[in-house]
């Protein structure tokens, strides 16, 4: 798989890009979900990112996911499956607004994978020696491999699970 590969400076339009799209997806889950969560690099302060907001919405379980398929679906959004990650539903846009650029899944409160999401940006949130390591290894990565995203994500890898250990210890 072959994507360009752009890495920015942390950019404070990222929070209202996820409070943009997290107001237009409230009102069509809201009696059926736990919360709408801002993850990945776009949610750390300093950090820098890929211009694209993640979001997790986080259900209770699996019995409300098929009526959040259908409420997602008026608003645009197509389930795409778990992409391989257990506990995971991803959601591509196809919808009509002005949205900023997002990656969307749906993760019941159980899920691993969420939890991972939150404890890693908790813990950057909260060490920004970690947040310059870590996008100083994410900018080395776009200028090595700016043509292939799966090389971009093998190089920062190794930072990643250093980074998760750490959380490990601290929130473990």
């Amino acid at each position: 798989m072959t994507k360009h590969v752009i890495v920015v400076p942390y950019n404070e339009q990222w929070k209202n890009d996820f409070e943009k799209i997290r107001q237009y997806i409230l009102p069509s889950v809201k009696d059926i979900i736990i919360g709408i969560e801002h993850i990945g690099s776009t949610s750390v302060e300093g950090l820098c990112a890929k211009p694209i907001v993640d979001i997790d919405i986080v259900i209770k379980d699996y019995s409300v996911f098929d009526m959040l398929v259908d409420n997602l679906s008026s608003l645009g959004y197509i389930h795409e499956g778990d992409l391989g990650i257990k506990d995971r539903e991803a959601f591509d846009y196809k919808g009509d607004t002005d949205l900023p650029k997002h990656h969307l899944y749906a993760c019941p409160e159980y899920s691993e994978e969420l939890q991972k999401h939150i404890v890693f940006r908790d813990f950057l949130r909260s060490h920004p020696e970690a947040v310059q390591k870590y996008g100083k290894v994410k900018e080395d990565g776009a200028r090595l491999f700016p043509d292939s995203i799966d090389d971009y994500i093998a190089y920062k890898s190794p930072c990643i699970e250093e980074i998760y250990k750490l959380c490990d210890a601290k929130y473990g």
